[in-house]
């Protein structure tokens, strides 16, 4: 049979694998560990933290979808970037945007001050400034593209073709679009990770990551310490993170009809400042969005007028907007960055990266549109009030 299309790859992981009983789909393996087949006779699974045949199915399922050479479940999105951390020495460097997502920037400014490596901050869209931190030969440049939660564009492949001239690695976090809009391994990335709580399991009941890397070896590199370090993904979570990713191109396509629809209509609504949303065609980088992503995705992010007093009404007007952390899910969520989800950020950081007080974040659901039309109309009216 031919390549088969990604949502085809979507649904079939696992299906019609088992060889014991027949069933259809693939089973969940609870089990701690396994036994011998004798005295120093491994099977293919010995202890669950190694290996475990339910999260190796997930695991062959989004390396899959990436086009990618081995894949790697966490415990958590943060686990799979932490596991990325363990390629570098303390003679090392790493060079991250200067607007990624506030976690990943906490965990990085924090093990740097602790001499694990050394850390470089930089507008990657700033050409002077990523070649001085190129010259610097690091050993890994980590790109977030689109930004959270200002949905900056980064050209994957140049920036890819710059690092490897200058012998670093490229990793490549894709959580905002999934592997159904955006592949980055094949746009010249060495890794590529999720937090696979959002979009791919997408209906926030897991916590979890993934990792998938282009070449074998440094997977196995990768695995090597997940392994040692114990950040391993549960063979529950695998198990409901591969039963949502069974439906993830489907909710994508929902998802961007619904936040295309959101995205005008905030344009045009006279409460809000701006709009970051790259699938507009005023975004400064809605032509890059065309070149390396398949759509444009759901999240986006704009400034209410008033301030953070317009904020707050917003927040305790919205109905069918939940305010909380996180995004990809079925249900639509708000949420503010500054306080929230980069909340780890010290201000200064925050104002340099471009989050204000009066900025919000949408992850926009699947529900119908109309109502959430409504809801965000209503809202939005009474903040200004």
């Amino acid at each position: 049979m031919s390549e088969k299309k990604i949502a085809t790859t979507a649904v079939r992981a696992g299906i019609n694998s088992d060889q014991h009983h027949g069933a259809v789909v693939p089973a969940l393996h609870l089990s701690s560990t396994y036994a011998l087949k004798g005295f120093n006779e491994k099977r293919q699974f010995d202890y669950s933290r190694t290996g475990n045949p339910t999260r190796a199915t997930f695991a062959q399922a989004i390396a899959d979808l990436e086009q990618g050479a081995l894949g790697i479940v966490t415990s958590t999105g943060m686990s799979a970037v932490h596991l990325i951390c363990q390629l570098l020495s303390t003679e090392d460097t790493i060079v991250i945007p200067h607007d990624c997502y506030g976690g990943s920037f906490r965990l990085f400014t924090h093990l740097a001050k602790r001499g694990q490596f050394n850390l470089l901050v930089v507008d990657q869209n700033d050409q002077q400034a990523l070649s001085q931190a190129l010259a610097t030969k690091p050993k890994l440049v980590l790109v977030e593209t689109p930004s959270n939660p200002l949905l900056r564009l980064v050209d994957i492949a140049a920036i890819a073709e710059q690092a490897h001239q200058a012998g670093a690695l490229v990793a490549v976090d894709n959580t905002f679009l999934s592997p159904v809009l955006q592949q980055p391994l094949l746009l010249g990335a060495d890794i590529v990770f999720h937090s696979t709580t959002k979009y791919i399991n997408g209906h926030s009941d897991v916590v979890g990551g993934v990792l998938v890397t282009k070449e074998q070896s440094l997977g196995e590199e990768l695995a090597w310490w997940a392994n040692c370090i114990g950040i391993t993904g549960s063979a529950f979570d695998s198990y409901l993170a591969l039963r949502g990713l069974k439906t993830l191109p489907i909710r994508m396509k929902q998802h961007q009809i619904n936040a295309d629809a959101v995205a005008k209509f905030l344009q045009q609504h006279s409460a809000v400042e701006q709009v970051y949303f790259p699938g507009l065609a005023e975004h400064p980088q809605h032509a890059l969005a065309k070149t390396q992503q398949c759509d444009f995705g759901a999240m986006m992010s704009f400034e209410i007028k008033g301030g953070v007093d317009a904020v707050k009404v917003l927040f305790d007007k919205v109905e069918l907007f939940t305010l909380a952390q996180s995004l990809g899910g079925v249900e639509s969520l708000i949420s503010h960055p500054s306080t929230m989800t980069h909340a780890g950020m010290e201000i200064e950081a925050q104002l340099e990266a471009g989050i204000t007080q009066s900025l919000v974040r949408l992850s926009v659901g699947i529900e119908d549109i109309e109502d959430i039309l409504a809801d965000l109309s209503q809202a939005l009216e009474a903040s200004q009030q």
